[in-house]
């Protein structure tokens, strides 16, 4: 006797049903996309012992003839498609043919359709076996009943959960289907309870505050971008909420609910130095693309897809999730002109607003040299009042090379300021007064300046008149080493000097205060022992510490140029709202605050 057997249809039905029946809140999710491919506006789901004692779909869906509800239960029946070809760009939720002749096959199956008021047909099936076939008076639509689910195959029933367990899964995917179509009315029973309702709603806003309670529309920022073919849309979370609350995520990509870990990281990687380390956002994202740059075909639960070039579109998803962030926290404090406009010099290098080129004379914060006024890109600033005329160069000592420049364009309009206790900026609203942190706000300053030289821009290069020498420990030594080619990048002109001696020629101006050699001990110091593989993290690392390291602190006193210059500086960032750390940068206090407690309101 072999030892190959070819097995019999019924256990061969069973074993394929296990890829797309794998618990109840599986055959909710078939029987709803189904119901949807059929054009329903209108679905009912009741549920029984969270699914093991009933499943029952209802749809107004367009509905079957008797032939048509006949073969939809048999295995690679499908209206989806007719050739392989039709596989790229599919656009419908079932394509497979799988789903009904899966569930079938491993529990009793009722199936009432109708495509017009009135004749109507219920096809049953038990265990993959058709009982029988009849005429019933139905309205349009259609109606599947699954029960008795693993009857047959008890080494799957004993390995689902309690009925409270799979009714939270099927509420879960209830939430995504009501995500994924805001234009159909869902609700749900469970044991004659109603306990999902859904109507149609005219936004995704609107829809997400109905399925997502502990995550409310007031917490989310919107997004909406286009870049070259890909169109990310959606909700992701305010930094200043993040962790507050149960994470929530949802991803679609071309109207399909998928689960994506790398969009997911892309997404979270835009917040980068806005939250604490190991926050998780709250996201919800409609990802567009062309139907031939991705491939549904990848799983039979079709909760994957595979991009044809995953890293650009993880790259879009990071940088239209920055900037949807960059705006949502700017547009309150510096109005609608503000951060991710940048405007790039013939030679490549961004044209950015400098605190190098916004200090008036002999001011303590920056090197000494006389300006007339606050030089932003793509624009002409404010000019300082009390600033000297004359033109002399920023060169205190050596020189100060590569200084890019833009041609003039708007104005960014720079409140009176106040610095209070020598650590915060005040400026006041229409709606309120706002207080700047201006080690923060520096510290962000700084971190765009330097990525933006680490990606290719200009260095503003001071020559020291004394060269430093540092003395490193082995594991410091390492750490430049590591991070060699990004330091020269940001402006330091390093050699070696036998062993772990470095010598320092020259360095980056952020400011007048700037302390070369502690900056450069205590990046060193904080990179020792990093095991960060990459060049691009590495790069990221580095500019965090320094800017860190070099940013004005809190103590320091500005004089009013300096103030305003930072206040420019920070207007200008992509993400002013928080430092690198993800600490808040700006808080406001709105006058109905202030006249609550002074008892006004």
């Amino acid at each position: 006797m072999s030892r190959i057997a070819v097995l019999a249809s019924a256990v061969a039905d069973q074993i394929a049903a296990g890829e797309v029946v794998e618990r109840p809140s599986s055959i909710v999710k078939e029987l709803i996309e189904n119901a949807l491919d059929a054009g329903a506006t209108e679905i009912g789901v009741e549920i029984e012992d969270g699914g093991r004692g009933l499943i029952r779909i209802r749809d107004n869906g367009v509905g079957m003839s008797e032939p048509e509800a006949v073969l939809a239960l048999a295995r690679h029946a499908t209206s989806k498609i007719r050739s392989a070809n039709d596989l790229v760009g599919v656009a419908t939720f079932g394509f497979r043919g799988e789903a009904l002749p899966a569930m079938a096959s491993v529990s009793l199956l009722t199936l009432e359709t109708s495509e017009q008021d009135g004749a109507g047909t219920r096809v049953t099936v038990a265990q993959g076996v058709r009982q029988q076939v009849e005429p019933i008076a139905r309205r349009r639509g259609t109606t599947i009943t699954v029960t008795e689910l693993f009857h047959a195959v008890p080494a799957r029933r004993k390995f689902l959960k309690s009925a409270r367990g799979e009714w939270r899964a099927i509420s879960d995917m209830l939430d995504t289907i009501a995500l994924v179509r805001r234009d159909v009315r869902l609700t749900a029973t469970h044991d004659g309870k109603t306990m999902f309702t859904a109507v149609p709603a005219r936004t995704w806003r609107e829809r997400l505050a109905s399925v997502w309670p502990g995550v409310t529309a007031q917490t989310m920022i919107d997004v909406d971008d286009v870049q070259g073919p890909v169109h990310v849309r959606g909700l992701v979370e305010q930094p200043a909420n993040v962790g507050l609350g149960s994470r929530r995520v949802f991803l679609m990509v071309n109207g399909r609910a998928i689960r994506d870990v790398g969009l997911v990281r892309a997404a979270e990687a835009a917040y980068h130095s806005t939250i604490p380390s190991g926050a998780r956002p709250s996201l919800a994202l409609d990802i567009r693309v062309p139907g031939d740059a991705v491939d549904v075909n990848v799983h039979p639960a079709k909760a994957e897809v595979r991009f044809h070039d995953r890293w650009a579109i993880e790259r879009v998803v990071e940088a239209v999730v920055r900037r949807a962030l960059g705006v949502a926290a700017a547009a309150p404090m510096f109005g609608a002109r503000f951060g991710a406009e940048r405007t790039w010099s013939s030679g490549g290098s961004v044209a950015d607003v400098s605190l190098l080129r916004a200090a008036p004379r002999h001011s303590p914060l920056f090197p000494s040299g006389d300006l007339t006024s606050f030089e932003v890109a793509g624009d002409t600033a404010v000019t300082d009042a009390h600033a000297d005329t004359s033109q002399s160069a920023l060169q205190p000592v050596g020189h100060a090379a590569h200084v890019s420049s833009a041609p003039a364009a708007d104005v960014i309009e720079v409140p009176p300021l106040l610095q209070l206790r020598r650590t915060y900026l005040l400026f006041e609203r229409d709606d309120g007064v706002v207080l700047i942190d201006q080690h923060s706000a520096h510290e962000r300053v700084l971190y765009e300046r330097l990525m933006t030289k680490l990606t290719g821009g200009d260095a503003i290069v001071q020559t020291l008149l004394f060269p430093l020498t540092l003395h490193l420990s082995p594991a410091e030594a390492d750490a430049f080493e590591a991070h060699r080619d990004a330091f020269v990048a940001l402006g330091f002109g390093i050699e070696g000097f036998g062993g772990q001696t470095l010598v320092v020629q020259s360095v980056p101006m952020p400011h007048h205060r700037f302390d070369a050699e502690r900056a450069l001990r205590e990046t060193l110091a904080s990179l020792a022992g990093d095991r960060i593989a990459s060049t691009a993290a590495r790069h990221e690392r580095l500019a965090m510490t320094v800017a860190c390291k070099a940013a004005i602190k809190a103590g320091d006193v500005l004089s009013l140029a300096e103030m305003r210059a930072l206040y420019t500086d920070l207007a200008q960032t992509t993400l002013p709202a928080h430092d690198v750390h993800g600490r808040q940068t700006i808080v406001q206090l709105g006058w109905d605050e202030l006249e609550r407690r002074f008892g006004r309101a």
